[in-house]
């Protein structure tokens, strides 16, 4: 797993992370999987290319879950260099024989409309071109919930730990079409 902070546990007691808790979901279902979360908080696409290659090397992995963006999306970076740099990430992925699963993330309306909707579309046409699994948005019944403000913590921007059973359940789905 190639991730952000929130898929780092960023502010949440070790192993109640959605990370940790698909490893506990792979052990339960007696999946011979093993999870290995190469995620940083703060991570950006262009980080997580740079980091890639040592890790595909290392952890030769059978999948690879995918799931950047938000920082880009946070600093207001283009959306092309965004989009560059997972596709990269896909193609090296997909090179060094792994499965590729790409998170998607949703911008708030606040970024405006033209980077809102070009950003929130990078991710599924990436999939389309690629042939890849998606998850649309990570955060779906979490962030767009009437009662959101309570799934999150004082930052507003990561969930609390009583959200991440909610994201694995986005995530396993398409995860599971992989394994």
């Amino acid at each position: 797993m190639l991730g952000d902070s929130l898929s780092a546990e960023y502010g949440l007691a070790r192993g109640t992370g959605w990370a940790a808790l698909l490893g506990q979901r792979l052990a339960a279902e007696k999946k011979p999987y093993e999870v290995v979360n190469a995620s940083i908080s703060g991570d950006t696409t262009s980080g997580g290319r740079a980091r890639l290659a040592a890790l595909l090397e290392k952890q030769q992995p059978a999948v690879l879950i995918i799931e950047l963006g938000a920082n880009d999306m946070l600093r207001g970076l283009p959306v092309a260099s965004s989009r560059e740099n997972l596709l990269a990430m896909v193609r090296a992925a997909k090179a060094a024989g792994a499965k590729v699963l790409l998170v998607g993330m949703q911008v708030p309306p606040n970024f405006g409309r033209a980077y809102v909707e070009s950003f929130g579309a990078m991710y599924a046409e990436l999939a389309r071109q690629e042939k890849v699994s998606l998850v649309p948005f990570l955060l779906a019944g979490v962030a767009d919930r009437a009662d959101a403000a309570d799934w999150f913590q004082q930052d507003r921007i990561h969930p609390l730990a009583k959200a991440h059973p909610l994201i694995l359940d986005n995530v396993w789905p398409a995860l599971k079409k992989l394994l």
